[in-house]
């Protein structure tokens, strides 16, 4: 049976940029855009504390209800976090039919322990905390669920199980998990540093800050 598409009502920006987008923050309201399917963008605002709590839940799509009362059945395609990055400031949402194919990363839940994982200094590493997936909008899976207790040395993309009309969007061979003995691994470490002769660069993510790039950027478009 396919799941119900959850319903969130939306308030049209008619003011725009990042004055107007922290505005609409503080009174608890997610700023978003709407595209797709050859209509101009629409501006809208969402309910925070609700549409956070859809996402968490694995929500893909969502049938945004305007306040005029039209109906837009909407792709999650890009969520843009501020300063710290853990924190969700504007949506870009895409117009969609659920008979539509489309490419969405879904996360993955990984359970059981590989029989590898229990020797003395082995982990499992993950390349992967979410796939990139191929299926029809109403075949679009919460998440995955990953069984490690089936896998060995490895887990590659053609090892998964996944549901009917979900396909992976990766090559069969790629690697999503694998063990590894902690002591391979700082050897190694260490043997590429000495190598080298310098010392191992530290790099630092930059965060995209409010008033940059991201949500208002987007919403000066809009």
């Amino acid at each position: 049976m396919a799941k119900e598409t959850p319903i969130v009502v939306a308030r049209r920006r008619e003011r725009l940029g990042s004055r107007y987008a922290q505005r609409v923050r503080r009174e608890g309201r997610l700023p978003a855009v709407i595209y797709g399917h050859g209509a101009s963008p629409t501006p809208v605002s969402l309910d925070q504390k609700e549409t956070l709590q859809l996402l968490h839940q694995g929500n893909h799509v969502l049938n945004v209800r305007i306040e005029d009362g039209a109906v837009e059945t909407c792709l999650v395609k890009e969520l843009q976090f501020g300063y710290l990055g853990d924190n969700v400031i504007h949506l870009d949402l895409t117009r969609v039919d659920l008979d539509e194919v489309v490419e969405v990363s879904v996360h993955m839940r990984f359970v059981g322990t590989p029989e590898g994982a229990k020797k003395p200094g082995a982990i499992v590493h993950y390349e992967f905390t979410e796939l990139p997936v191929t299926c029809k909008v109403r075949d679009i899976p919460e998440d995955l669920r990953v069984d490690l207790a089936k896998m060995g040395d490895s887990l590659c993309a053609r090892d998964l199980e996944l549901p009917a009309g979900v396909s992976v969007a990766l090559t069969p061979e790629h690697v999503i998990a694998r063990i590894e003995l902690i002591q391979e691994m700082a050897e190694g470490e260490a043997a590429a540093v000495e190598g080298t002769g310098t010392q191992p660069e530290v790099i630092t993510e930059r965060k995209v800050e409010e008033g940059e790039a991201g949500g208002d950027k987007k919403e000066k478009k809009g």
